[in-house]
This record gives structure tokens, C-alpha cells and sequence, in this order.
């Protein structure tokens, strides 16, 4: 039996909220609370001590300063998957949410099994906030609309090349939240090669980011989220 516990971080303003979240997860097994604070100075030295798997932040009352948070844990530690939650999830702020690459985005409304399910999905590496986009044909134009806004601005970027079925077939692994290592799994064959596919993948789209590339590919009809 797997005893490896799933280590969490809140980080939240309303202190009813945190005490809310501890309580929540205090009869779930396999998941534990590491720390628990507001939007300050400390967070990322605390996240630097005790690093965890999954990082739950939320956005009311700071959401600027959130989502700057959320970018920096990001680049700090990449192995540390950013779930957001928010009151009033919206357009603009999931956009902000793949910039800061969270890997999910999520309206307060969510019961506790959901979120702890949300959790566990999250430290398997996948990354749920792919689904904010397939699900709501609406939101990714809104987003793929304004990547193409942000690519403008600098150079124009080069003719999308068709993708190679083994490319799309990868991307496709992407939309699903699967990590490199686990395509690798999936399609037998070296992690490397699929680093070099996503490479490949990313230039032919024009595309900053994995997430972007799912985008510009649902809308481009190079592949479909069933």
C-alpha cells in the first residue's frame, strides 16, 4: 500500500477560509497540511524551507498580488503545482492564471472531495486547468485571442507548420496533462524524444508554452478533447 502523503500549502487572506481548508483535509489519508498563511513577504522563504507538492492560493482580496505570487512560485520551483481558487472566476483571470502557469484554476464553489480530487490529480503531474479551456469553447478564443494579441506586439511570428502525426499524437498527451515522462511511458520510447518533439512542436505553433500549443491547436482542428 502507497503511504506517500500528498504535502499542501494554503496560502489565503481570510483566515476562516485557511482554518476552513486545514479543517477540510484533517480526515483525508493521504494528504497533509504543511503550512498555512496570508499573501506576504514570508510565503516563498516558507515554501523554500518545506516545499510541497501542491500550492492552494487564493486569489480574493489579493488577486494581483496572488497571481504575481503564483508566477514566482512558478519559477522558483517548478515541481510545485499552483492551484487557484477564486469567488468569481472569469475570462480575464484564467488568462492571468496560464501566464503565472497554475496547473488549475477553480471557482470557492468546489466541495472539499472535489478539490482533494482536483489535489491528487495534481500531483500526478496532470494539469486540470487545460480543461477550463477544452470545456469552454468561449475561453479558449477569448485566450488564444489574446496570445495572438502578445505575439503581435513583438515580431511576426513565422508560418504554423503541420504537425507530424507523432506530434500530434504527443500534443494530444499534452491536452490531457500528462508529463513528458509519462508520454515517454505511454508511447515507448526515451523522455528525451519527447522533449525534442515538444520542442518542435512549440516553434511550429508559435506557441510559448505547452498550454498555448493545446490552444492554438484546438482552434487550428489539429486535434480534439473528447
Amino acid at each position: 500500500m502507497n503511504n506517500i502523503k500528498i504535502q499542501v500549502f494554503i496560502i489565503s487572506q481570510q483566515s476562516l477560509f485557511l482554518q476552513a481548508l486545514e479543517q477540510s483535509f484533517s480526515d483525508t489519508p493521504d494528504i497533509v497540511i504543511l503550512g498555512a498563511t496570508g499573501i506576504n513577504s514570508d510565503v516563498l522563504k516558507a515554501i523554500d524551507n518545506l516545499p510541497p507538492d501542491v500550492a492552494l492560493l487564493d486569489l480574493d482580496g489579493q488577486s494581483e498580488s496572488g497571481l504575481e505570487l503564483a508566477r514566482k512560485i512558478r519559477q522558483r520551483s517548478p515541481n510545485i503545482g499552483v492551484i487557484l481558487l477564486t469567488s468569481n472566476p472569469d475570462d480575464s483571470q484564467l488568462f492571468q492564471a496560464i501566464k503565472a502557469q497554475a496547473v488549475s484554476y477553480l471557482n470557492k464553489e468546489v466541495t472539499a472531495q472535489q478539490l482533494a480530487d482536483i489535489i491528487r490529480r495534481v500531483a500526478r503531474g496532470e494539469h486540470p486547468i487545460n480543461e477550463s479551456l477544452t470545456n469552454r469553447p468561449k475561453v479558449a478564443e477569448h485566450v488564444l485571442q489574446q496570445f495572438q494579441e502578445l505575439a503581435s506586439r513583438e515580431e511576426a511570428g513565422p508560418f504554423i507548420s503541420p504537425l507530424t502525426p507523432r506530434e500530434i499524437e504527443i500534443l494530444e498527451y499534452i491536452a490531457q496533462g500528462y508529463l513528458n515522462k509519462q508520454i515517454a511511458a505511454e508511447l515507448g520510447i526515451s523522455e528525451q524524444t519527447i522533449k525534442n518533439h515538444v520542442t518542435s512542436i512549440l516553434r511550429k505553433l508559435n506557441a510559448n508554452a505547452r498550454t498555448e500549443a493545446v490552444v492554438v491547436a484546438i482552434k487550428q482542428g489539429l486535434i480534439k478533447i473528447t
